[in-house]
């Protein structure tokens, strides 16, 4: 029996209005975990091709990891995922905060949302005693309004996950939030939860977490504590949370800057992390049992921009700021504020409002399609109008909620050049012709343009001596050049492998990743005394591989091969202009051949080859979609 979990999977037919509560099944964590392997496998079963993302058809999970609510540095996270509006492939996105340890301790490891429901709803869980109840009440509300209002009726120690307006009205990237400001943002799946009338989760859980073995337990946890406390990346965590990286970003040329035209902005200063630090901070926060306290609070107090919330990490400081030629860090910190209360993804609304602010300076848009909203690089104030117009569908905020690429396709006039996505999702905070690892990752990762998916960050920040100890000397030194195309075929592959074992166990990617403080041995050593899992490094290895697999036969039922792997050609064709990578381009091609023949996967094609499935136990699954 497997310890350390919940122990039920609640099922969730909301055509019928029925709740069945299932036991795990074991046999499937042994061979894909719980969080991203178990929602990769059950939805790979349960989604059928060509639905449309918003149809009652498609499945929307949300699962926690097998060593969520554990004592594991880092060990706060949930993910949910389904069939994206944005990508129309597989659909992701993951978040940190309390609710995942909450819906554990009340006996739940996951949730399967079917179908839709006629009115809005929501669910209340308050350990055994789980309702679907009326939400047409606050239908409308934003994500802060929902939030006090379920937990006033429910209790102030409730916790909740849901949706705002921009879920509700169906924006491509809208977000499901959890404690306030904690989003599952990419792929646009607030959208899909909006499209089942489905307003909020909310979840009250006093139970009791079993261990496997409790002898050995907090001796192995207080170890892990210990090596997290004394890394120096924590302390600097601790001070900046993630906004320090900006000025790293801007110093190597990986910023990017006025709709990634180039990767080094002049005036980063003015919207950096010390900035931030020093006139805005209320004070850091941390998630369940973490230790670096990435999130942060922060206030504006006086002027247009007057808030007090959640502060903005690296990603949304770099899509409101340097990609928009914003260096107005009031309106970017009041910005991600209103991108919460909304419910939006901040990657994506800022690569599109970019977009659009390039096609306005090169004069392919005009007043007359934006309402006369003057789009000038760097204009603040239009930011603030366009996020609020997006999140309500108002004007021109209607034709950009849909994401830049169907945009550009719809204004067209050539407009469509300056649109950075991968398979319809905006690229993230990495200029990659800076960093040739992160311009692979984009293109192969399951869901879209993803730092995330494989997070190849060791070559970013000189960690030359855990690049070693992870692939040898055989690589080396071009593996660690970050400006080298060599051999980042195989730090992708392996990056993947081992970040989606750590997303189906509920852990972070910082201290397992950056700081690269803990590897799979460290992982087995949890899972044995949290789990009672005996599963070795290579079992995990295989299990990662499995996930990674299944997730690209998901998206190659759906049509996507090799030409889908591609990067805009700004970033392929035109030379990095300014910085460090001045004169630099990804390329790509021998990068994703590398890949495809370390994954085992046809050159010509990207789908996997026989041989692989059947080693991962996936030739089953390729011969029915034949």
């Amino acid at each position: 029996m497997i310890r350390g979990i919940g122990g039920q999977i609640l099922w969730v037919d909301l055509t019928k209005g029925r709740i069945d509560k299932k036991p795990v099944d074991e046999d499937l964590v042994e061979k894909y975990l719980l969080g991203a392997g178990f929602l990769s496998r059950m939805l790979f079963d349960m989604i059928p091709l060509g639905i449309d993302p918003f149809s009652p058809k498609n499945v929307l999970g949300i699962a926690t990891g097998l060593l969520t609510a554990s004592m594991f540095p880092q060990s706060s996270r949930h993910v949910v995922a389904g069939l994206s509006p944005l990508t129309e492939i597989w659909g992701e996105s993951h978040a940190a905060g309390f609710w995942g340890p909450e819906l554990k301790l009340a006996g739940y490891d996951a949730i399967m949302f079917l179908g839709a429901s006629k009115d809005p709803v929501y669910l209340n869980i308050e350990n055994d005693k789980v309702d679907l109840l009326d939400a047409s009440h606050i239908w409308g509300a934003d994500v802060f309004e929902t939030d006090d209002w379920l937990r006033e009726k429910h209790g102030k120690r409730t916790r909740t996950l849901g949706i705002g307006q921009a879920g509700e009205n169906l924006v491509r990237f809208a977000a499901i939030m959890n404690d306030r400001d904690r989003a599952s943002a990419r792929a646009g799946l607030g959208a899909v939860m909006g499209s089942k009338n489905v307003k909020a989760v909310a979840v009250r859980g006093t139970g009791k977490i079993e261990v496997a073995d409790s002898k050995n337990y907090l001796k192995q946890m207080d170890i892990f504590f210990d090596r997290m406390l004394a890394n120096p990346f924590t302390k600097e965590r601790v001070k900046y949370g993630t906004t320090n990286l900006l000025e790293l970003m801007n110093h190597i040329g990986r910023l990017p800057t006025y709709n990634m035209k180039q990767g080094v902005f002049e005036k980063y200063e003015k919207i950096s992390g010390e900035t931030i630090t020093q006139h805005y901070l209320v004070k850091p926060r941390a998630d369940w049992n973490c230790l670096q306290r990435c999130g942060r609070y922060t206030r504006v107090k006086t002027g247009p921009y007057k808030y007090i919330g959640g502060s903005p990490e690296f990603e949304s400081q770099s899509s409101l700021g340097s990609r928009c030629g914003n260096a107005n860090i009031e309106s970017i910190l009041y910005t991600h504020h209103l991108a919460n209360m909304y419910g939006m993804d901040t990657i994506s609304l800022g690569a599109t409002i970019s977009w659009a602010m390039e096609a306005w300076d090169e004069g392919l848009l005009t007043g007359e399609d934006t309402g006369g909203i003057d789009l000038s690089w760097g204009n603040h104030e239009t930011i603030v109008k366009l996020t609020e117009m997006i999140a309500l569908r108002e004007g021109f905020g209607n034709i950009l909620a849909e994401g830049s690429e169907r945009a550009a396709a719809r204004i067209g006039r050539g407009t469509e050049e300056f649109v950075m996505t991968v398979k319809k999702q905006e690229i993230a905070g990495q200029e990659p012709r800076a960093q040739k690892s992160m311009g692979l990752a984009a293109v192969t990762a399951a869901r879209g343009a993803d730092h995330l998916y494989a997070f190849p960050v060791l070559d970013e920040a000189g960690f030359d001596v855990e690049i070693k100890k992870r692939f040898g000397n055989e690589y080396l030194p071009e593996i660690a050049d970050r400006l080298n195309p060599k051999f980042k075929g195989v730090m992708v592959k392996e990056c993947e492998d081992y970040m989606v074992v750590i997303e189906s166990l509920g852990l972070c990617k910082y201290g397992t990743q950056i700081p690269p403080e803990f590897y799979y041995e460290d992982v087995a050593a949890a899972l044995r005394v949290h789990n009672g899992l005996n599963l070795s490094k290579q079992d995990l290895k295989t299990i990662g591989e499995r996930i990674v697999n299944l997730n690209r036969l998901f998206n190659v039922a759906r049509g996507v091969t090799r030409k889908d792997d591609s990067l805009p050609d700004r970033l392929t064709k035109e030379p990095s202009p300014v910085g460090p990578p001045k004169g630099q381009v990804v390329e790509l091609d021998d990068m994703l051949s590398e890949y495809y023949e370390h994954r085992g996967w046809d050159v010509e094609t990207g789908i996997p080859l026989p041989e692989t499935l059947k080693c991962l136990g996936l030739e089953k699954d390729w011969k029915e979609l034949l």
